[in-house]
């Protein structure tokens, strides 16, 4: 873990989070608290329903809770704003804009000079390997190529947090441990603050400084764990499988829970 010994860079505080449903109310989210230090690499995990996005969401600022409060760098999350950057698992890239024009977009609507913006979009096509494709359109990269240019495209904005939607979700196996890599050494240049979903237990073990285990609906948080392990990190070492197995295990009870409410749920229907 990495921080600076000032307050926490985001302060989750007693956050519910209700969806109004046809005959009944969806709680997504229970009691939610978290604090998490400037720099740290967190990790979201949990199965589908426990409330991952939900929570990421909030903390964007696209969802606002239902109760409790969030805060970011000492302010409070009333919307989406410059300080948190989203990188979702669609890529959300402009089809009609080239890599490079996608990548100064939100320079270009802050209003920067474009000498200014010009050397920024250099300098991330350089960082992420891009520079040969900083002429082509989303539609002529590969999946994998397209989510570089949605982190430049974070990046460029310099928001000292990263909010990570499963990024990788879609992607090959290769593509996916080569983007976790570079995620992690962009990370380590940069010094951002990152909130990673995942549903892959050995993704959140490879990238996480911690990981918060979540429970299945209402989503509260089972358990808060730092990751011990060097960088980087081998997903064959024993000490990295008696982490994956314990994970595993908290995550199953889940997914069982998941089961059995499914099944109650029909036989009331």
């Amino acid at each position: 873990m990495r921080s600076s010994g000032d307050a926490p860079h985001i302060v989750v505080s007693h956050v519910d989070k209700v969806f109004p449903g046809a005959g009944r109310e969806v709680v997504a989210l229970r009691d939610i608290n978290l604090e998490i230090p400037r720099g740290q690499f967190v990790c979201l995990l949990g199965p589908s329903g426990c409330g991952k996005s939900t929570l990421l969401n909030a903390v964007a600022g696209f969802a606002l809770p239902s109760a409790g409060s969030i805060t970011a760098d000492g302010q409070p999350v009333t919307g989406p704003g410059p300080a948190r950057g989203m990188v979702f698992q669609e890529y959300a890239l402009f089809p009609w804009m080239t890599v490079a024009d996608n990548i100064a977009f939100g320079l270009e609507i802050k209003g920067q000079p474009k000498a200014d913006i010009a050397a920024t979009v250099d300098r991330l096509l350089a960082m992420l390997s891009l520079g040969e494709f900083r002429h082509r359109y989303p539609k002529d990269l590969s999946g994998g190529m397209r989510q570089r240019v949605a982190i430049a495209r974070v990046l460029a904005l310099d928001s000292p947090i990263m909010l990570m939607d499963e990024p990788f979700g879609a992607l090959d196996a290769l593509t996916r441990r080569n983007l976790q890599d570079e995620l992690l050494r962009i990370w380590s240049e940069l010094k951002k603050t990152i909130l990673f979903v995942t549903h892959s237990i050995e993704e959140a073990i490879y990238l996480a400084d911690r990981i918060i285990v979540m429970t299945y609906r209402p989503g509260t948080v089972k358990r808060d764990l730092l990751v011990d392990l060097p960088r980087l990190r081998d997903p064959a070492a024993p000490e990295f499988n008696a982490l994956k197995r314990e994970l595993g295990q908290l995550v199953m009870e889940e997914q069982q829970r998941h089961h059995n409410d499914e099944i109650r749920v029909a036989a009331i229907d």
